[in-house]
């Protein structure tokens, strides 16, 4: 992997991270925990499952530390599993799931956010091309899995965010129109 290809890691995962800051942008909690009709899931359900899934993915996974939510204790000051990320729920857990504490769960999301920049800030070529594995998808370079398990899962669910604000009836989508 060159260092062009980790910069450009690097910038894309700054722009998603702000991305996901600014479609959050002026929701309340209620909003957040709204569940739309349609079997359609909350937006505390896809941020929580994408933010866990970095932390998991960054932290755990890839450099065998313990995630921000657990290091933390965000896991006891939410209540929640210390393990769970939310794969492999089914649609009524999903739709069942409320985040409780907004402004705590942003703080959180952004120090996943911080450490997940700096440990790609500081990546070489030579880490990025080390194998892992992660469950249950199978085995993938670091480059490949911060590229798939990141953008492309958080690309995935900020879209699913944006389409549950829009039905709260919130505008302001993460690009601003």
């Amino acid at each position: 992997m060159s260092k062009e290809l980790i910069a450009y890691l690097a910038r894309e995962l700054r722009g998603l991270h702000g991305l996901y800051e600014r479609v959050m942008t002026g929701l309340d909690e209620a909003q957040v925990n709204h569940v739309p009709e349609g079997g359609n899931q909350n937006i505390a359900f896809c941020l929580w499952h994408y933010v866990r899934t970095e932390d998991n993915i960054v932290q755990f996974v890839i450099q065998r530390k313990p995630t921000v939510w657990i290091e933390d204790g965000w896991d006891a000051k939410f209540g929640l599993d210390s393990k769970a990320q939310g794969t492999g729920f089914s649609d009524d857990d999903a739709r069942n799931f409320r985040i409780r504490g907004l402004d705590d769960f942003l703080q959180y999301m952004r120090d996943v956010f911080r450490r997940t920049e700096d440990y790609v800030a500081a990546l070489d070529e030579g880490e990025a091309e080390r194998r892992i594995t992660v469950k249950p998808v199978g085995e993938m370079s670091i480059q490949q899995c911060i590229s798939g398990m990141c953008l492309t899962h958080g690309y995935r669910h900020l879209g699913e965010i944006e389409f549950a604000k829009g039905l709260t009836g919130t505008r302001g989508s993460s690009t601003g129109y």
